[in-house]
C-alpha cells in the first residue's frame, strides 16, 4: 500500500511527532525491575530514635524513573508513629492500603474511620487526606500505593465519591479465622502457598484491592517448601513472621530478615523456603491484577 505525498505545514503539531522504524518494534525495553531488600529502611522504620517518619521503599535509582517508586506500579512505605504526634498522609492514588505491622490506634479518612490493631488490614480511596494517629505508644504501618501508575500516566487521583475502592477493614482475628481453613485444606502439589487473598465488591469479580494491585497473606509450614513458579506480576513480600526462611530468585539465595521487605522480579522463576521452626508469614503484594485484567498472568511451574 502506498501512502501518498501531500503538502503540509510545518505547525507547532507537526514538530511534535515522531517516528520509529525498528526492525522488531517488540525489542524494546525499559530499565529492568532489581531484585532488592529494603534492608536500611527496614531498621529506619524499627529504631525508636527515628521518631514519627514516612519511610519510602523507593527504587527510583535503579527503575530511572523520575518519581518515586518501589516496583513500576507499586509505591510502599513504612508509617512510622508515636503516641503524642499524628500523621496526615495525602497520595496521588487512586487507593492506599495499609498493614498494621504493631501497635494500635486509628486512620480517619473523609467521613470515614477505622480503629486498628496488629495484624490488621485496611484500605481508603485515593487523594484525600488520611489522619492516622497511634494509640498508647508507638505503631508502625506498611503502605501500598498506586501512585507510580497515576505518575506514569500523570493522572490526578478520583474525585471524592468517584474511587473505585471503597473504606475496608479485614480485622487480624477474622483473618486467623478464615486461615483455618486454608491450614485444613490437603495438599495436591498443585498449590502456589498457602494464602488468603483480600478483595471488596468494588472491584467486582477480581481478587484484587485495586484494579492493578492484589493483596494476600502468604504462609508456609516449618520445614516446608513451595513449589517454584514465575508469573508475569512482580511482587514485594513483606517478612513478618518466621526464622531461618530464603528465597530462591532463579540461580540466587536471598535470606529474609524480619520486617524487611523484598522484590522480586517479573517472569523470574522463585520459590521461599522455610527451614526453622514456626510457620512462615508475609504480606504479598503484587501489581499481576494488571495482567489477570490484559489477560497476561503468564504463570508456570517452570
Amino acid at each position: 500500500m502506498q501512502i501518498a505525498a501531500t503538502e503540509t505545514n510545518d505547525t507547532p503539531y507537526t514538530q511534535r511527532a515522531q517516528y520509529h522504524d525498528p526492525e522488531n518494534a517488540f525489542l524494546f525495553k525499559w530499565t529492568p525491575v532489581p531484585r532488592r531488600q529494603f534492608l536500611a529502611e527496614r531498621d529506619r522504620a524499627m529504631n525508636p530514635a527515628t521518631g514519627m517518619a514516612e519511610i519510602p521503599l523507593d527504587s527510583s535509582d535503579a527503575l530511572v524513573l523520575d518519581y518515586p517508586a518501589t516496583t513500576p506500579m507499586i509505591l510502599c512505605r513504612y508509617l512510622r508513629l508515636a503516641d503524642d504526634a499524628p500523621l496526615d498522609t495525602q497520595y496521588k492514588a487512586s487507593g492506599e492500603i495499609y498493614y498494621v505491622m504493631s501497635g494500635t490506634g486509628e486512620s480517619v479518612n473523609g467521613d470515614d474511620r477505622i480503629a486498628w490493631g496488629e495484624g490488621d488490614l485496611f484500605c481508603f480511596p485515593g487523594g484525600g487526606v488520611t489522619h492516622h494517629a497511634a494509640a498508647g505508644g508507638e505503631a508502625l504501618l506498611f503502605s501500598i500505593t498506586n501512585e507510580p501508575q497515576l505518575a506514569f500516566e500523570r493522572l490526578e487521583p478520583p474525585m471524592p465519591g468517584q474511587a473505585v475502592l471503597q473504606t475496608v477493614h479485614f480485622p487480624a482475628d477474622e483473618i486467623a479465622r478464615r486461615f483455618e481453613a486454608v491450614y485444613a485444606r490437603p495438599k495436591t502439589g498443585k498449590e502456589s502457598g498457602r494464602a488468603l487473598l483480600f478483595s471488596t465488591a468494588a472491584v467486582g469479580e477480581s481478587t484484587n484491592l485495586l484494579p492493578s494491585i492484589n493483596v494476600a497473606i502468604n504462609t508456609l509450614e516449618p520445614g516446608g517448601d513451595q513449589r517454584p513458579h514465575r508469573h508475569n506480576g512482580v511482587a514485594v513480600t513483606l517478612a513478618l513472621q518466621g526464622e531461618a526462611v530464603h528465597s530462591m530468585i532463579e540461580d540466587e539465595r536471598v535470606d529474609w530478615s524480619l520486617g524487611a521487605a523484598q522484590i522480586t522480579p517479573p517472569a523470574e522463576l522463585h520459590a521461599h523456603h522455610n527451614r526453622g521452626n514456626d510457620r512462615m508469614v508475609s504480606l504479598v503484594v503484587q501489581d499481576e491484577g494488571l495482567h489477570y485484567y490484559t489477560r497476561t498472568p503468564g504463570f508456570s511451574w517452570d
